[in-house]
């Protein structure tokens, strides 16, 4: 399993739109991309969040998987409507197994 978390933090004034847009696109990926065990997009839930209010965590099959993600018409486009709004990321890409 290839394991990939965004943790993101938006300009000021992004809306409840744009949010239920972006999880339309997690929707889709799960749908269009091959080698999706899980992908959320959902609102961070920490109190030491440092301010990253929502995250991307994603489950593949392998880094194979992750690498035809990353390239995947889906996800290109939701990084493009994305874009404008995020103010900074973190990302965190993993294939360590317990």
């Amino acid at each position: 399993m290839f394991i990939h978390t965004v943790l993101m933090r938006f300009h000021a004034g992004t809306s409840d739109e744009f949010h239920a847009e972006v999880g339309e696109y997690a929707a889709r990926v799960r749908a269009e991309c091959d080698g999706v065990q899980s992908y959320v997009y959902a609102p961070n839930e920490a109190e030491r969040s440092g301010g990253f209010t929502h995250a991307v965590v994603g489950c593949f099959d392998d880094e194979a998987a992750h690498e035809r993600y990353q390239v995947s018409p889906v996800h290109v486009a939701m990084k493009t409507f994305m874009a404008t709004r995020i103010a900074s990321l973190v990302v965190f890409d993993s294939a360590a197994m317990p």
